[in-house]
């Protein structure tokens, strides 16, 4: 079983963390954010172990916790350092291992890395896609990043749902979907708990190894792509 699980978004604020709780629930993972940016005293660490209701998951140490909510090159600076790509370790653990980035791919570390760098290549992806204007491209852009990298990707939807916009991802790139997370009033353990029941056995299966498997081609004509 591959091991590590990296979380992305399209875009920020689409539901990664709470992604990031039901994955991590569902596979009584560890968890790891390796840069947070903003709100220390209650981080996306903090909210994820809250909701968690099994005895079995970590929740690791950022390698930066910065102070300020925004780009994290940009928090960095605001705090006197620059964040240090070979500073950022996965942290050392036999348990499966799910981690979750900061906005989207292209986010900058620094003048020259993203969080694009911090996903090896034998990290399993799940990108977390809301509907909003623009999203299809955005959703379309990142997979096809990902793709072009090699690496194996699923996808969750978050939010309420939106047919054609769901349609035309699917039918354009191929890509298998774990499920939905809607748009809850209220969200506590047993809520984490449900999605987390629901999403298991997908989730257990992409993050099966297959070593038939290699990286996803674009397909022939049409400008499409399969993931």
């Amino acid at each position: 079983m591959n091991k590590t699980i990296f979380i992305t978004g399209i875009s920020t604020e689409v539901g990664k963390t709470l992604t990031a709780a039901i994955v991590t629930e569902a596979l009584s993972a560890d968890y790891w954010k390796p840069v947070q940016a903003g709100e220390l005293s209650y981080s996306d660490t903090h909210k994820v172990k809250a909701m968690i209701s099994n005895t079995t998951s970590v929740f690791h140490s950022n390698s930066y916790a910065l102070k300020t909510p925004m780009s994290p090159h940009a928090a960095a600076q605001l705090d006197g350092i620059e964040i240090e790509l070979e500073a950022i370790q996965p942290p050392k653990t036999n348990n499966k291992l799910v981690i979750e980035g900061a906005g989207g791919l292209l986010v900058p570390l620094n003048d020259q890395h993203t969080i694009l760098d911090l996903i090896q290549p034998s990290y399993k992806v799940l990108v977390v896609s809301r509907h909003y204007l623009g999203s299809i491209n955005h959703t379309l852009m990142t997979l096809e990043l990902l793709r072009q990298k090699g690496l194996e990707v699923a996808l969750i939807f978050s939010g309420e749902e939106h047919p054609t916009t769901e349609s035309i991802i699917k039918k354009m790139t191929g890509v298998e979907i774990i499920g939905r997370i809607n748009e809850e009033a209220h969200i506590d353990k047993n809520t984490i708990l449900r999605y987390a029941n629901l999403f298991r056995k997908k989730l257990e299966q992409f993050t099966m190894d297959n070593e038939q498997s290699c990286p996803p081609k674009r397909s022939e004509g049409g400008g499409q792509f399969n993931i």
